[in-house]
């Protein structure tokens, strides 16, 4: 029996906004789950990720809103400054709480979150980044029973967020950006094809 995913999470920071290119570009309109993603930005940005993955995608990008339920189809970024979490009936929220990893919002914050919420139907990825957030929180989704990938960090811009989540969790999958494409895309056909 092939496993029910519900949701796919992923942080990026340091050289995110190319990285999340090559991914969401690829995906189709119909995507069959929702994607919940946490960019590292200022907090005073003006999220203009939202803007340029637009004008690349077919899936719809949007920043989240307070109490609002997830619909596949979605990639869901986090405002600036604010942390993203994922409640237990599938809404989102937003905090202000303090800083985790000197971020806000936080990788780990979000992913926490997912990996209580969705458990074993929460795919955890980890792209670029120049610190350590993400780490704890990919490895709550893998303790969880989800799945979780890490980019390779020999083809990351910045290598020490994914070094630090491979070190941290031995991830099901270490692929390039073309790989993690590839795999969501195959999940995504395999899911159609019931």
């Amino acid at each position: 029996m092939k496993p029910q995913y519900k949701a796919v999470v992923i942080g990026a920071s340091a050289g995110g906004l190319y990285a999340f290119k090559q991914i969401i570009s690829v995906l189709p309109v119909d995507f069959f789950i929702p994607i919940i993603a946490v960019q590292h930005i200022s907090p005073d940005s003006e999220n203009y990720i939202i803007t340029f993955l637009n004008n690349h995608s077919a899936i719809t990008i949007k920043e989240a809103d307070e109490k609002e339920k997830l619909k596949p189809g979605c990639v869901y970024f986090s405002a600036p400054n604010y942390h993203l979490l994922i409640e237990k009936d599938a809404t989102l929220s937003l905090s202000t709480e303090q800083k985790v990893n000197y971020s806000r919002p936080s990788i780990d914050v979000m992913f926490e979150t997912a990996a209580d919420t969705f458990g074993k139907g929460v795919i955890g990825i980890i792209l670029t980044g120049a610190n350590q957030d993400g780490t704890a929180g990919i490895r709550a989704v893998k303790e969880a029973g989800g799945l979780t990938i890490v980019q390779d960090p020999t083809e990351a811009e910045t290598p020490a967020m994914p070094k630090s989540a491979i070190e941290a969790s031995a991830p099901d999958h270490i692929f390039s950006l073309d790989g993690i494409a590839d795999f969501l895309l195959n999940l995504h056909q395999a899911h159609n094809k019931g």
